[in-house]
């Protein structure tokens, strides 16, 4: 039992550790409307086990202490990624939709946060950050699962316990 609260925890630091290093390499491209975050691909974790949701969300908070959008993008940002990190853990079976959540969710939210602070155009943001989300979820993130599905040890590497089964 005890090893098991470790071994979550641990997880779930390498998750946060990696998802802040990542958005810090590529910080050019990594905030404001024309986004790609790259980290975001970490999100699909949760589809495969609820615990990295605290990953994620952590690893949010601290790469959003380098957004020029302080104190707003902690608030924001990071509410956004919990709240696509929940829809795609509670997301049955189907990987390719469940990819698409955090386009939608971080291209509303964020684009509303651009909107209200810098007075940028709701809607062309919305387009902008949803399709950095694409880009950083969808066609790596989902590519990327796709192909270390074929492992036959990932699952059993990341702590999978849902979707094991999963489609496409």
């Amino acid at each position: 039992m005890k090893n098991q609260i470790v071994r979550r925890l641990t997880a779930n630091a390498i998750v946060a550790a990696l998802y802040f290093v990542l958005t810090w390499a590529s910080t050019p491209i990594a905030f404001l409307g024309v986004q790609v975050r790259i980290s975001e691909f970490l999100l699909l974790l949760c589809f495969f086990n609820k615990d990295y949701i605290a990953g994620v969300t952590i690893g949010t908070l601290l790469a959003n202490l380098m957004s020029p959008m302080l104190p707003w993008d902690l608030i924001f940002g990071t509410l956004a990624t919990l709240i696509a990190a929940v829809g795609i853990a509670f997301f049955p079976r189907y990987l390719l939709p469940a990819a698409f959540i955090p386009a939608v969710v971080n291209g509303f939210i964020v684009a509303a946060e651009l909107h209200i602070i810098l007075e940028d155009p709701f809607w062309i943001n919305v387009g902008f950050v949803a399709a950095g989300e694409v880009i950083a979820v969808v066609g790596l993130g989902y590519s990327l699962m796709m192909i270390l599905r074929r492992i036959p040890r990932f699952l059993e590497l990341i702590g999978a316990n849902q979707n094991l089964d999963f489609k496409w």
